[in-house]
Parts: C-alpha cells; sequence; structure tokens
C-alpha cells in the first residue's frame, strides 16, 4: 500500500527507477540511490548529475513509451504534481508506482524513511532523518518562544499566488518561526493585493534559486502603485531564501534555517561566552565523528502546475 492508499506490487529488489518529481528526484539521491535511476523529468534539475539522466518529459505528460523503454521496476509520482491518468496508464502497461503526498515538514521525513523502506534502504532512510529532525528541533529551541513574523510568501507575482494553510510549505514557514497572512483552504490561492496592503505583512518571502535575480525583482516591485502602499516594500522587508523550500526532500531543512536566521537573527547572535566556547573547541585536538547522510542536495525549476494538492505549485 503506498501512501495514497493504493495496493502495489513492488519486485524485490527495486534495480531499476524512474522518478516522475523533482523532489523524488532528489530523495534518491539523498538515499545514494542514483546509480537505479535510470531515468526523470524536464524538471529534475538538481542535484546536477540528474540532469544526465534519461528524460521523460514533463511531470504533467511523461512520455509512456520512454518509460516502457527504460524497462523500470518503479516509478515514483507525488500526488500534488502528476496526474492520476499517468499512474492509470501505467498500471495498464503493467509498470508498478508509488505515490507520495507529503503535507507536512514531519511527512516529508516519513515519507523519505517508507520510500527507503520500499527501495530496500532502511538505514539510509533512518541516516536522512536523523540529520533533520535534530536541526528542526534546534530551530525550535532558538525561536519556539518568538513571536512569528506575519509574512506573504510570494509563489507567483503576476499573478499574485501564495501558499494556503494545508500546504508542506506552510507548515515549514511556520518552522522558520513565521506565520502566513493567507489563511486560505486553496493550496495555491490567487491573491487580492488590496487585502495584502490591508493586512500590511512583516516580510514579504520569495524563493529563488538566483538571489541577485530576486533581489532585482523585489526592487521592480517597489515601483509598482499595488506594491508600494506595503510597508514591507517601502522598508524592504524582503527575505529570499532558496527555491529548495519548494519541494517536499529533505533539503527543504536547509531553506527553513536560511529563513528562520533571516526573521529571527537575534536568535542566531553567538554571545560572548558562547563565542569563547566555540574557540575553545575549535582548538581542542581533533576527535573522530560520526557521518551521516547528507540531506542537502540542490536546487529547484519554477513552475509546472497550479493544481496541486497538498504540494507546490513549483517543481515537484
Amino acid at each position: 500500500m503506498d501512501e495514497v492508499g493504493r495496493t502495489i506490487s513492488v519486485p524485490q529488489p527495486v534495480r531499476r527507477i524512474v522518478s516522475l518529481a523533482p523532489s523524488l528526484t532528489e530523495t534518491v539521491y539523498a538515499l545514494s540511490l542514483q546509480d537505479h535511476l535510470v531515468g526523470d523529468t524536464d524538471y529534475c534539475d538538481y542535484p546536477p548529475d540528474a540532469q544526465k539522466k534519461t528524460k521523460v518529459g514533463g511531470g504533467i505528460n511523461p512520455s509512456l513509451e520512454v518509460i516502457a523503454a527504460l524497462h523500470p521496476d518503479l516509478v515514483l509520482v507525488t500526488k500534488g504534481f502528476n496526474l492520476p491518468e499517468t499512474v492509470h496508464s501505467l498500471d495498464e502497461l503493467g509498470i508498478p508506482s508509488y505515490a507520495t503526498d507529503p503535507h507536512t515538514v514531519d511527512d516529508i521525513i516519513h515519507s523519505t524513511k517508507k520510500l527507503a523502506e520500499l527501495l530496500g534502504v532502511p538505514d539510509a532512510g533512518a541516516a536522512v532523518a536523523e540529520e533533520m529532525e535534530p536541526r528542526l528541533a534546534d530551530l525550535q529551541r532558538r525561536i519556539g518562544t518568538l513571536p512569528p513574523k506575519r509574512v506573504l510568501f510570494v509563489v507567483w507575482t503576476q499573478p499574485l499566488i501564495s501558499a494556503g494553510r494545508h500546504t508542506f510549505l506552510a507548515d515549514a514557514l511556520r518552522h522558520a518561526g513565521a506565520v502566513s497572512i493567507v489563511d486560505s483552504a486553496q493550496d495555491w490561492p490567487h491573491v487580492n493585493r488590496d487585502e495584502i496592503a490591508r493586512l500590511q505583512p512583516d516580510f514579504l518571502v520569495f524563493a529563488d534559486s538566483h538571489s541577485e535575480s530576486a533581489s532585482r525583482e523585489m526592487e521592480a516591485l517597489a515601483t509598482l502603485p499595488g506594491w508600494r502602499i506595503l510597508n514591507a516594500v517601502s522598508n524592504r522587508r524582503y527575505a529570499v531564501i532558496s527555491d529548495a523550500v519548494n519541494r517536499p526532500a529533505p533539503r527543504i531543512v536547509s531553506a527553513i534555517e536560511d529563513l528562520a536566521r533571516q526573521l529571527h537573527p537575534e536568535a542566531f547572535a553567538e554571545k560572548s561566552g558562547d563565542a569563547k566556547e566555540k574557540i575553545e573547541k575549535e582548538m581542542a585536538p581533533a576527535r573522530p565523528v560520526r557521518l551521516s547522510l547528507s540531506s542537502v542536495i540542490g536546487n529547484v525549476s519554477v513552475h509546472d502546475d497550479l493544481r496541486s494538492s497538498g504540494g507546490c505549485a513549483c517543481g515537484r
């Protein structure tokens, strides 16, 4: 049974994988199973090696012929990024598929562990979780008692689109010490600028793989009548983070940490005693450490569709 309730029969071991979502491609790499990844989508652009894999088209319209020619043991899909028709077509071809549907950061961790178990590498899934969970716990320790910043997360500018309350992205904001001013039951609601002006967010949050271009776009927004009336625009209270936040994959934690530092810098300022302790630790003799599997694996493409349920409007 996969995460969306379908009964599946997966051959073991799984030697050939096709991913139809960027987030799942990243997760496969985080689990060190990239050598088994024989195909992915045009939007699977990170880590860079993923761009070398055989491309099967987009998440909405993948080529079933190319997928079948790759002879996969399993095709990975997400409920939000891929269409049910694709899954039905794979079923008709006798190709097993596994679907994920994370709605929170904890769901992402749980989903990664379940996928690792399915693919026969439970220890790798546990290692990824063991890296993510302490970092999230440290954020909670630092900012858990601070008042959350009221933010507008800008998914798209024209038309203005933000994230609804039930998305994993909204949950990521909460982990970063923020709360969205957009309290919508829709996952990716179109937002009225007049209402945003009435609510006056503390910060505008943008996700972009190129912070320089994002900064230029934000400066351009300041010249538009609909944006000039926002205090966050006139005071240049912007936060730009990696668009890793747009994908429900392990590296989302890095984007959450970055946003928390921008919104609550006081929680990360070293006190004099802490600085002294840090210097003493750096001067101490080196000791062997146990290395865990890294989960910081890359960037994301900007768009595919806006009909996601519990996912992101951007590349999943």
